[in-house]
């Protein structure tokens, strides 16, 4: 085993003996296994581009099939082994339509799986990514930098193709990286120009998603969610997914049972076609890494429905279901027939009483912003706001994040804080007032929802005549996972620049790589609170 993709990777280089994030080897050689296969498909896929017109479930196959390789997604064997079976199927189908002109002259394009799923481990033992001593390290960092921002284009991918908003362009991209990772015949630079790309891409990407997501659920407004609960019967539904939470809602209406929210579902709460059911009551609970612990104080069952998930404990592991690219040994996995989940849910106790814990804001997404845009430049015009942070990202549980909180509680008065992503549980349910009427605080939904921050920014550049480097704003990110990787991969290739990074900066990136990052970006890592708010408000 041998796993940096992570923040939290062991001993800040690679996972080699078992994933802090709970994978055990055998996992990670199943999903070794499956990128292998992936990356023989993407080159007959690649190929069959070029003579013809490629079939589109192929690439949702894809995008879906690297989803499952993230962070905290897909730990169960039997359904990664499913996964290859059906990567072969199209890689033998592709290969009987287009393959006759070219030879399958890499090992990718010829691997046949084995018949178990102990030999298939065996396999992804021999194929997976080890880090090569003997070949260039920083050819490599980019590599891996290529190969994890693909899977947070990738799952991006899979979220908007659910709510019908596809680019072949999109799919043929990571049919290339794929293809390219397998061959591994590029110089640097010309790795250098696939990982810019892949940003551009992964702009793209997080396009469809936005217009997927208010197209089907409206543009989020600002919306008030409980903290609290009230007596009664229950369900929590965590992870990304807002179309498994519109499914479900749709399913519980009218059967007594309230709706609450967990961890980067919290912005559920201000897209119009949700909120407009009365169950969808509040949010419970805080980040995804918490969730052992706060999991088994909910009196009803769980639903998964993307990454986030962690190794379900004794005390609620019979009432935690998986849907959609999530999986875990054991835990039963739903299609997209809740019925199981909701006859649990009216046989569990369910909240005994009403509790009052508070609120907080959500729902200020690109459109919401700017529809407040000319109080905010006549903000900055007559010094009422001084300075913009975006402060964001993933959430983890390692040492060192409190930064966050500490840094947005000490903004001063005449600063806005927007945030997005599971980062923002550091500092959610502060109260830090406003200006001229405008929340300080501002939450801009998901890490899905990235695209908004850039549009807001893109934005005001356009509104004061300058680039957004120029604007009074700085980004303070935390990372975790992948799509953290792919949306950072997206700022650089859009020329953003002094970026500040934590808590740690990635294994994966060699100092070579890391110094072209820093002199062409500024990128840094972020360092006191008070050092880094004296350099950024000067």
């Amino acid at each position: 085993m041998y796993c940096n993709q992570c923040e939290q990777t062991g001993r800040g280089v690679a996972c080699t003996v078992s994933g802090v994030c709970g994978k055990k080897p055998e996992v990670a050689a199943m999903q070794d296994a499956l990128l292998y296969t992936l990356k023989g498909l993407a080159m007959y896929a690649h190929e069959a581009e070029k003579q013809g017109e490629l079939d589109s479930e192929i690439g949702r196959f894809t995008a879906e099939a690297i989803f499952a390789t993230l962070t905290n997604v897909n730990f169960d064997p039997e359904r990664l082994a499913a996964l290859i079976k059906k990567a072969i199927a199209w890689r033998e189908d592709l290969k009987h339509q287009f393959g006759g002109s070219r030879p399958a002259l890499d090992a990718a394009m010829k691997f046949i799986p084995a018949e178990t799923i102990d030999g298939i481990i065996e396999q992804g033992e021999k194929i997976g990514l080890l880090i090569d001593k003997k070949a260039d390290a920083d050819i490599q960092s980019l590599q891996e930098l290529l190969l994890y921002g693909v899977k947070g284009v990738a799952a991006y991918a899979h979220h908007a193709a659910i709510l019908g908003q596809e680019d072949s362009e999109v799919y043929s991209f990571m049919f290339e990286a794929l293809t390219a990772l397998a061959s591994k015949e590029m110089e640097l630079t010309e790795w250098l120009d696939l990982v810019m790309r892949c940003g551009q891409v992964n702009l793209r990407v997080m396009e469809l998603l936005d217009t997927a997501n208010t197209s089907a659920f409206g543009h989020p407004v600002p919306t008030e969610v409980p903290l609290g609960h009230r007596a009664g019967k229950c369900i929590l539904v965590s992870g990304h997914d807002l179309e498994d939470l519109k499914l479900l809602l749709e399913a519980t209406e009218g059967k007594g049972i309230d709706i609450y929210t967990h961890g980067e579902m919290l912005p559920a709460h201000g897209y119009p076609e949700l909120k407009k059911y009365p169950h969808l009551f509040g949010n419970f609970g805080t980040a995804w890494q918490n969730q052992k612990k706060e999991f088994a104080d909910f009196p009803g069952p769980i639903l998964m429905t993307t990454n986030c998930i962690q190794e379900p404990q004794a005390s609620y592991r019979g009432n935690i279901f998986t849907t959609g690219p999530v999986g875990w040994p054991g835990i039963k996995h739903l299609a997209k027939d809740f019925t199981e989940l909701i006859n649990m849910a009216l046989k569990m106790p369910g909240f005994d009483n009403t509790e009052d814990k508070g609120s907080v804001l959500v729902g200020f997404a690109h459109q919401t912003v700017l529809g407040v845009a000319d109080k905010v430049i006549a903000a900055v015009k007559n010094g009422d706001l001084k300075h913009i942070f975006l402060v964001g990202g993933c959430d983890g549980a390692r040492p060192g994040r409190n930064y966050y909180t500490e840094l947005v509680e000490n903004t001063p008065s005449d600063t806005l804080v927007l945030t997005l992503g599971c980062g923002k549980y550091r500092f959610y349910d502060r109260k830090l007032g406003d200006i001229q009427g405008i929340p300080r605080l501002l939450d801009m939904g998901q890490c899905n929802d990235a695209y908004s921050a850039i549009k807001v920014a893109v934005a005001l550049a356009e509104a004061f005549d300058c680039t957004v480097n120029d604007l009074p704003l700085s980004l303070v990110l935390s990372w975790y996972e992948q799509k953290a990787v792919s949306i950072l991969l997206s700022l650089l290739y859009l020329g953003i620049k002094d970026i500040r990074l934590g808590p740690t900066l990635p294994a994966f990136v060699s100092p070579n790589v890391l110094k072209v990052l820093v002199d062409s970006f500024g990128i840094k890592p972020i360092n006191t609170v008070d050092q880094d708010l004296s350099a950024i408000l000067g």
